[in-house]
């Protein structure tokens, strides 16, 4: 990996159907993208493609719908991560401290359904009721079906991900049994206007939770991802294929031997500095249970060596990081 720039990829069906010592053999390789540089592509992931391209093109039909009515959507609760983000409500780079122009981005998400929960406001925060749109009719039915498919996704990623940290293949499973996962679809618009200095459709951030499985525009590029010698690089997507990403979490996790890593979403390299082109992207956030303990996993602390990080509660720290990039 030393001089790789490109984004690897994981065949996971043969991960899932291959001998034992491949199995191991493609755990060391994630284990060598994640200590560099923390994204790779998933192919042979299993989800069947109807379910994909439903989820996808509900998203773009409701972008498509007049302001008023995708306002409807709104969150009605301050701060609350459930419902539509109007354009430039999000500032992705204060989540590190840095204070740049709005992202020129939309955005729609919802969050897990049906757990009983006590009705106390932190809670309610990650497990409330989702905000659905009247249009198009079957948004509801179909997000959901997508969300089921990445929490299933999500866990056999994490399972290839305990094998990769040498730990028994469902180590995580206790982590997940009620977590607080977000599905979020984002639209870039096309524009005329004449971008602010240091605008990008997203600023420059790490992401939160343990994992992110991103759908990406195969048409309209944009994303980039800060290699190691400090140079962006540009994410081409591959058809039938998901790019990974590990969050914060899992670098803290992992006590820093993985890498969380600086990703945006650019604009267009030209001398007006104009976006010419829509772009749209759908990504699920894993993240565990909103009370799990987050504490150094015991692969990843060598002998008689103090943890670098604090234990730390999944719910109170993913809320904590969202509300600092709301405006």
């Amino acid at each position: 990996m030393e001089n790789q720039k490109n984004i690897p990829s994981i065949d996971l069906g043969l991960f899932n159907s291959d001998t034992a010592r491949s199995r191991i053999e493609t755990g060391q390789l994630v284990d060598d993208i994640c200590r560099h540089i923390g994204f790779l592509k998933i192919k042979n992931h299993g989800i069947p493609k109807v379910v994909i391209d439903n989820a996808w093109n509900a998203a773009e039909n409701f972008f498509s719908l007049p302001e008023k009515e995708k306002n409807k959507c709104k969150p009605r609760i301050a701060n609350s991560p459930r419902g539509y983000f109007p354009m430039q409500s999000e500032t992705l780079t204060k989540s590190r401290g840095v204070e740049t122009p709005p992202d020129l981005k939309e955005a729609f998400s919802c969050g897990s359904e049906g757990i009983q929960q006590n009705k106390k406001d932190n809670l309610d925060f990650f497990y409330g009721n989702n905000i659905w749109p009247n249009e198009p009719k079957n948004f509801k039915d179909v997000w959901q079906q997508y969300y089921q498919a990445m929490e299933k996704l999500s866990l056999n990623i994490m399972g290839l991900f305990a094998v990769s940290l040498g730990l028994k293949s469902n180590y995580f499973d206790e982590f997940y049994t009620n977590h607080i996962s977000a599905l979020r679809a984002l639209n870039y618009p096309s524009t005329k206007n004449i971008l602010l200095p240091g605008q990008q459709r997203a600023g420059a951030h790490t992401d939160y939770g343990s994992l992110t499985i991103l759908l990406p525009d195969h048409n309209v590029g944009g994303l980039e991802v800060k290699h190691p010698n400090e140079e962006w690089i540009p994410i081409e997507a591959d058809e039938d294929t998901f790019i990974i990403n590990i969050g914060d979490m899992m670098a803290q996790w992992t006590n820093d031997r993985w890498v969380s890593t600086l990703h945006r979403v650019v604009t267009p390299n030209t001398p007006e500095k104009k976006i010419t082109a829509r772009r749209q992207s759908i990504a699920f956030f894993q993240n565990p249970n909103f009370d799990a303990k987050i504490n150094c996993l015991p692969t990843c602390l060598e002998e008689s060596a103090t943890p670098k990080y604090s234990c730390i509660e999944a719910g109170q720290y993913l809320m904590d990081r969202f509300h600092a990039t709301i405006k």
